[in-house]
């Protein structure tokens, strides 16, 4: 009788000890089951982050494009407000082979679409602009600053501009013009009204 008890302690002893083993190979499996896991949740938190930098990129990529367009047009601005026609006939044939060089294929097709339009009328205008008299330069620069406008509208751009609104151009009608200052020095009259006009917005 009493092997009999001894052999069931036994038996219960190790039962138990079976038990806790089980439970404690089980808990290190779903420890490492979470630690799968939280690999898998870091990879994908890095590809969402990386994805993230590739857009970034992508937008900073189709912001510095416009960065040359920019700077000329601006050159061109100057020499319209400083009465200057060879300088704006310079600046504009400088946008001419902006234009010409610009590389639309980083962007939608329908991005593509209006990018193709806006320039191919805006190379038109930058084209009279460097072979025309002044007065028709600045007529030339009215449409080409619309298409600038609404092609950063598009592309962005990394330098911060204004767009300045002189009411009194075109018989009253008015005509924009882009300016990286406050300062309001207007390039459809030059010398003759040289503050007409105002700040229609700030465009970062």
């Amino acid at each position: 009788m009493r092997k009999l008890r001894i052999s069931t302690g036994i038996l219960a002893i190790a039962l138990v000890t079976l038990t806790a083993t089980s439970c404690r190979d089980t808990k290190k499996e779903n420890n490492n089951d979470d630690g799968h896991n939280d690999e898998e949740g870091e990879m994908h938190d890095e590809a969402s982050m990386e994805s993230s930098n590739d857009m970034l990129m992508n937008v900073g990529q189709k912001t510095s494009k416009s960065t040359k367009l920019v700077a000329n047009y601006l050159e061109l601005k100057d020499a319209l407000v400083a009465d200057n026609k060879d300088g704006a006939a310079k600046a504009g044939g400088m946008m001419v082979s902006a234009f010409n060089s610009f590389d639309i294929i980083s962007y939608t097709s329908e991005e593509q679409k209006e990018l193709k339009d806006i320039i191919e009328d805006a190379k038109e205008h930058a084209e009279h602009i460097s072979e025309s008299p002044i007065e028709h330069q600045r007529e030339h620069f009215e449409v080409l600053s619309v298409d600038l406008i609404d092609m950063i509208a598009i592309t962005g751009t990394e330098k911060t501009l204004y767009q300045d609104f002189c009411p009194m151009y075109n018989n009253n009608k008015g005509a924009p013009w882009l300016s990286a200052t406050k300062e309001i020095k207007n390039p459809y009259y030059g010398s003759k009204m040289m503050t007409c006009g105002s700040i229609q917005k700030q465009i970062n």
